[in-house]
């Protein structure tokens, strides 16, 4: 019988691909040096930390979708969007007599 400490491997990493830990934090995998056997991640509020192979294996992450709110990581403010977010459904394409 095997040992029940002894676990699949963790799934490889792969660059772009979005993962959640234990704790259920998302980061997303933006580098893997294999010469240095570490690889660097981003978790959503934009913090980049450095792992090496030892450490993957122990947070053992379960691959995830991205978020739906790509602003976490980036320093945007509401104003930034480029688009009227208060504007509602009427935008571009309103019907100027609607308004008399």
């Amino acid at each position: 019988m095997e040992n029940a400490l002894e676990q699949e491997p963790a799934e490889p990493p792969r660059i772009g691909d979005w993962y959640a830990d234990r704790q259920g934090t998302l980061f997303e995998v933006v580098a893997i040096d294999p010469d240095d056997g570490t690889l660097e991640v981003q978790y959503f509020d934009g913090t980049v930390e450095e792992l090496d192979a030892d450490s993957w294996e122990e947070m053992r992450p379960k691959p995830t979708e991205p978020p739906e709110d790509w602003s976490g990581s980036m320093d945007v403010e509401r104003e930034d969007y480029g688009v009227d977010l208060d504007e509602g459904d009427r935008g571009l394409w309103a019907n100027p007599l609607d308004d008399l």
